[in-house]
């Protein structure tokens, strides 16, 4: 899982600037994070842990670089009216359909990292799914895939 995480995230472009540009392609990432995370009304330690290790571990940052990315994302987030402004930033930057598709396959991975899914959660997923241009097909399967990796590691887990 953490190899197709890291895979999709250098997809998008890295910049050293001080600042993260509106419309840099992290800040949307962040920002459509942030927003399933919260789309159920509670962030879950385990989603908030899944969330930034996947930052943490996949983005070059300083420490205070990646507070930095966070707290735009999450800013970003909270002042967008719809996903539309995160999702036209990432087609720009993914024009490949299969990166969009690893798009939501990370969505997916959060939404289970607290080995639960709301239907709100599905609703902000197919939002995006839309707006990306991600068919339903390709959606439902990634969720089914990020299901069968929660099993496989509690599975895992059991074992140690």
């Amino acid at each position: 899982m953490l190899d197709r995480i890291q895979a999709f995230l250098h997809t998008l472009t890295s910049h050293d600037d001080k600042e993260f540009a509106p419309d840099d392609p992290r800040v949307a990432f962040v920002a459509l994070c942030f927003q399933v995370m919260e789309a159920d009304g509670a962030v879950s330690k385990k989603e908030q842990q899944k969330f930034r290790e996947l930052i943490r571990e996949r983005y070059d940052l300083s420490e205070d670089r990646l507070k930095a990315l966070i707290e735009a994302g999450h800013e970003a987030g909270h002042e967008a009216v719809d996903y539309y402004r995160f999702t036209s930033d990432l087609r720009r930057h993914l024009v490949n359909e299969d990166d969009r598709v690893e798009l939501l396959g990370i969505l997916w991975d959060i939404v289970y990292a607290d080995g639960q899914r709301s239907e709100i959660e599905d609703h902000v997923i197919w939002r995006i799914a839309d707006l990306l241009g991600v068919s339903s097909r390709d959606r439902v399967l990634q969720r089914q895939q990020a299901a069968a990796r929660l099993a496989e590691e509690n599975a895992e887990e059991s074992k140690d």
